[in-house]
């Protein structure tokens, strides 16, 4: 194994980003030498500082330009590299100072740095699933380009990947995917019209940031995971099931062509998959908690319900329509999302701003990249003008 890596993390302060620093921790115990080269934050500055202080990255980017100024008087007179804006990560991921990015900004917003990271030839540990829902033949090929190398950071990827392991790709039959079914697995339909804000961002088994929260609450995620997984693995949406698997110990299986399966098992925590993107391909000891099988009552499977959970259903049809189809599914949710997390729409208008998107705004098929930030840009607009649901009492919340 590289004794030595140098590691850029996109989005520090965030989940993925503060599990990834302890991650970085944990194997240099073990005998690695990993060190921070670049943390990136779009404007919690006053976490970042403190994640300086403890590991002495060569420097950081703060997107916000306020916050940037504000965290540069911090530093009094100390010794470190401050990048600004959109301008200075992407100054940052093009020079290419570090081996490994870790890219967990959330959003739409990871994708350009993304992309100029594989450009610079990196190897990308990628949690950001939305870089490659909406762009995943130009991210695929650029990768390929530049002789970069593309790994998931999702457990529900890294299970496949793990499961792949030694196996060659004409014997995988399907991929399955495992979901927790979220907080309202067994809340009737007409149940989730009125749940709020805070039950949809109690899930029962992780603990993530808000967007990605309420996108298991309405399945959404297990959707994106779906697009990520066909173009991460190169199969179509047909050999892509999704399972509802209320305890998390499973993060998905690889069915072969003779019937067997493989599953990848482990207890709900991100750092596993997180290390094995940073060891990949070989492990490092841990001391993260293990599955206790003498106290595993259970292991449940269920069909995911495609009429409450309308969302996966709107994902495959996105995936089977192509273009900039996905853009669109995943543009409208991200502002149906924050709308929603800002009070102004109930939770079940959430699936239906995204298919009105969907249904209204023209797909564009082979797209470039410029394509694709049009139709993103197509889909926001959509929604925050009120333009997204027929629904007069929407629309009416929709411009409270």
């Amino acid at each position: 194994m590289t004794k030595s890596r140098r590691i850029a993390i996109l989005g520090s302060t965030g989940s993925i980003g503060r599990s990834s620093l302890d991650v970085v921790t944990s194997m240099n115990e073990h005998g690695t030498d990993y060190n921070i080269a670049y943390l990136v934050t779009n404007k919690n500055v006053d976490l970042l500082y403190q994640q300086v202080k403890k590991y002495s990255p060569t420097g950081v980017v703060i997107i916000d330009e306020e916050k940037a100024s504000l965290f540069r008087s911090y530093l009094n007179g100390e010794k470190l590299k401050v990048y600004s804006g959109e301008t200075g990560l992407m100054e940052v991921m093009s020079a290419g100072d570090f081996d490994v990015l870790i890219s967990s900004l959330v959003g739409f917003v990871g994708l350009r740095p993304t992309l100029e990271a594989l450009k610079a030839g990196k190897t990308v540990a990628l949690a950001n699933k939305e870089t490659l829902v909406v762009a995943g033949e130009i991210v695929k090929r650029t990768a390929r380009e530049h002789h970069a190398t593309l790994l998931p950071i999702d457990s529900e990827h890294s299970a496949i990947l793990q499961c792949f392991a030694g196996e060659e790709k004409k014997s995988i039959s399907k991929l399955i995917l495992t979901a927790s079914g979220g907080p309202f697995l067994h809340k009737e339909k007409s149940e989730l019209e009125n749940v709020t804000v805070e039950e949809a961002l109690n899930h029962p088994n992780w603990r993530m940031g808000r967007k990605i929260t309420i996108d298991s609450a309405t399945l959404m995620n297990k959707g994106l995971e779906v697009i990520e997984a066909h173009h991460l693995f190169d199969l179509p949406p047909d050999r892509i099931e999704v399972v509802i698997h209320p305890q998390s110990i499973i993060h998905s299986m690889v069915e072969f062509v003779d019937g067997s399966i493989k599953a990848q098992l482990g207890v709900p925590d991100m750092k596993i998959p997180i290390q094995y993107a940073l060891t990949y391909p070989e492990r490092v000891g841990s001391a993260y908690k293990r599955v206790d099988f003498a106290k595993v009552n259970q292991l449940t499977f269920m069909p995911p319900d495609f009429d409450r959970f309308t969302l996966i259903k709107s994902a495959y049809e996105a995936l089977r329509s192509g273009g900039t189809a996905p853009a669109i599914l995943n543009a409208a949710n991200e502002e149906a999302v924050e709308l929603f997390l800002q009070r102004k729409i109930r939770f079940t208008d959430i699936a239906e701003i995204v298919d009105e998107a969907l249904n209204s705004i023209p797909s564009t098929s082979s797209p470039g990249i410029e394509e694709i930030f049009e139709a993103d840009s197509a889909a926001r607009d959509f929604v925050s003008a009120g333009a997204a649901l027929n629904n007069r009492n929407v629309s009416e919340r929709l411009h409270k």
